[in-house]
């Protein structure tokens, strides 16, 4: 809440009868503005809750009359109009060190996927409608063709996120006959990702029977081979790519399980999570199996996400051979599944900027960030230190640290990136956690909330996914105050 004008003299308390009544407020010359801009209807239902809040107050002998001057609840009605305009969801500095962050929306949109969904948005398109022909068809073609030409793959369609692409693979693959439920797994990749979605519970939703070979940290080809037998509907690998088992380990590779599965008739299914389209390696990151590979090795499905790795929209992307596909696009699942046009266009988009490889540092934000070099993130902590350092002044001290980030998003999880940023210190030697938490909190209270972590006894931002830092610098000002 903003304060009374300084003019008014403060301390006499008021009563809840000096409050003025909704329509005289609302005749205040500068609530009239409001309404001009905003409508009468939302500024009196604010006014009315003003007034009850104020009333509240006053009953409780806790409301100071300069709050009641009319320039004080004007200002007040406006703040409080525009707190009810403000969205929910909001644009915020990531300075976590986590690239791809699941709580602060995953991938970057690259510019031309952003264009692309723009335009798409504000006029109609061909969504289902072939033009060709000029007849009704099909939203999976926009990105099929695309999918196929990048992955090698015969077939491909799309669902709305990978748990879902998992989810209808199996339903549609182990519902096709009633006597072919069982699905068979690697106990060591019974895998568990964010927000509690386990492999056993996707099985049992999708009305699968699952069937568990091997150990936690070896499974065998014999061990399959026992497993299938006429009641088996398919066979699942899963990359455990959010978290990894060292040590005495054996599991088996795709191309070899693929031999196995089709010398019995038996479907074999891939999901990699994170899946990338390409051989991060090439950049100095630590290598992702990729769906190309997958198919070339003779599985039948591979499943992968849109929003990770791969740098575009939320997406579960799907591809493999025709019958297998076909049988999971018919699937009665899959339209409460399927995408809608705002990510369709951003994917179509994403997956184009995959045609010019060499490019792909330059025009996919996620791939950008990632290959940044750790001597250009230096030079942003060296540029925001004078301004960090005054906005926080004297309560703490701020120096540049070389730090280790992570990719996130359950991509190779135990992989650290080498990075730079600041590292804010409280002076005092007492009450650091308090004041740690005071900064954390004021930093998420800009206009533009900044996320850093805390470690160490400081404060840490780091600064590889801030290749700008004016608008943070910007904004600094308001931290100072907020921490006044």
């Amino acid at each position: 809440m903003q304060r009374p004008d300084a003019s008014v003299v403060h301390g006499t308390p008021a009563q809840a009868k000096d409050l003025p009544s909704v329509d005289r407020l609302l005749r205040n010359p500068q609530v009239l503005a409001s309404i001009a801009e905003h409508g009468h209807t939302l500024v009196a239902a604010q006014a009315r809750l003003l007034l009850e809040r104020l009333r509240q107050q006053a009953q409780a002998g806790q409301l100071d009359s300069a709050w009641l001057e009319p320039s004080a609840l004007a200002q007040q009605l406006a703040q409080q109009v525009h707190t009810v305009l403000r969205p929910n969801m909001r644009t915020v500095y990531n300075l976590t060190g986590t690239v791809i962050h699941t709580n602060l929306g995953r991938a970057l949109l690259a510019d031309s996927a952003v264009q692309h969904l723009l335009a798409m948005m504000a006029a109609p398109n061909n969504l289902e409608y072939d033009l060709a022909d000029g007849g009704r068809g099909d939203r999976d073609r926009i990105v099929e063709d695309l999918l196929c030409q990048l992955t090698g793959a015969p077939a491909a369609t799309v669902v709305n996120n990978n748990a879902a692409a998992v989810l209808l693979t199996i339903a549609a693959l182990a519902q096709a006959d009633a006597a072919k439920r069982e699905v068979i797994v690697s106990r060591g990749e019974l895998v568990e990702i964010g927000g509690a979605f386990r492999m056993p519970d996707v099985m049992a939703s999708a009305g699968a029977t699952m069937v568990e070979v091997g150990t936690t940290n070896r499974t065998h080809a014999h061990d399959y081979e026992r497993a299938i037998n006429a009641r088996t509907a398919l066979v699942m690998k899963v990359h455990t790519s959010n978290y990894q088992v060292q040590g005495f380990t054996t599991a088996v590779d795709e191309a070899t399980l693929a031999g196995i599965c089709h010398a019995r008739g038996v479907p074999l299914a891939t999901d990699l999570g994170s899946g990338a389209l390409v051989d991060l390696s090439r950049w100095g990151l630590p290598r992702e199996p990729m769906p190309q590979e997958m198919i070339a090795a003779g599985c039948d499905v591979v499943t992968f996400s849109g929003d990770k790795l791969l740098g575009g929209p939320q997406a579960g992307l799907i591809v493999g051979s025709k019958a297998a596909v076909g049988r999971i696009r018919k699937f009665p699942m899959k339209r409460a599944l399927r995408m809608s046009k705002l990510p369709l266009a951003a994917l179509e988009a994403t997956l184009r900027l995959y045609l010019r490889p060499e490019r792909l540092t330059q025009d996919l934000p996620t791939l950008r960030l990632l290959t940044r070099s750790v001597a250009d993130i230096e030079a942003t902590a060296h540029a925001l230190l004078p301004a960090m350092t005054l906005a926080v002044a004297p309560g703490y001290t701020v120096s540049v640290r070389p730090l280790l980030g992570q990719i996130g998003s359950g991509s190779l999880p135990v992989e650290r990136m080498p990075s730079a940023g600041l590292a804010i210190h409280p002076v005092p030697a007492k009450g650091r956690g308090r004041m740690l938490d005071e900064l954390a909190a004021a930093l998420r209270a800009l206009p533009q909330p900044v996320i850093g972590r805390i470690a160490d006894d400081s404060l840490v931002l780091d600064l590889r996914c801030l290749e700008a830092p004016q608008g943070l610098i910007d904004q600094l000002p308001a931290l100072t105050r907020l921490l006044q």
